[in-house]
């Protein structure tokens, strides 16, 4: 009984330190909006979202936020969940750096050209001339 206590404590003092923290709007892509009360209102650069912030993320859609110096990217299709728990699942958020372009110089290789069934046939019937009788 005591390890579940245990544990239930912790669970409740991670979940408000990550509802606690906040995070600044860096770039908005598409459209991405958050619940006020009722309703939806459009998220814009410079806003500050808490992690109880719910998100909606529309198609095409992404959001970069800024929490210390971590940049957190959340793309599109995260639909009525909250910031918070984006975080601490890491679910299709990428954290900050830059990706360079690599060129290998190597050469692409495509296949070669593969004939049909239908195609094969055709050329076999062509080849062999069957004599009617």
């Amino acid at each position: 009984m005591r390890k579940v206590f245990f544990m239930l404590v912790i669970v409740l003092a991670v979940t408000a330190a990550l509802s606690a923290q906040s995070y600044t709007v860096q770039s908005v892509t598409g459209r991405v909006q958050r619940e006020a009360g009722n309703s939806r209102v459009d998220v814009a650069v410079g806003d500050v979202l808490s992690g109880d912030t719910i998100i909606h993320t529309g198609i095409g859609a992404s959001l970069s936020l800024k929490e210390g110096e971590r940049t957190l990217t959340i793309p599109a299709g995260q639909n009525g969940r909250r910031v918070a728990d984006l975080v601490a699942s890491g679910s299709g958020i990428r954290i900050g750096g830059n990706v360079a372009l690599a060129n290998s110089g190597a050469v692409n290789r495509t296949t070669g050209q593969v004939s049909t069934a239908s195609a094969r046939a055709s050329d076999a019937a062509e080849e062999e001339n069957v004599a009617a009788e």
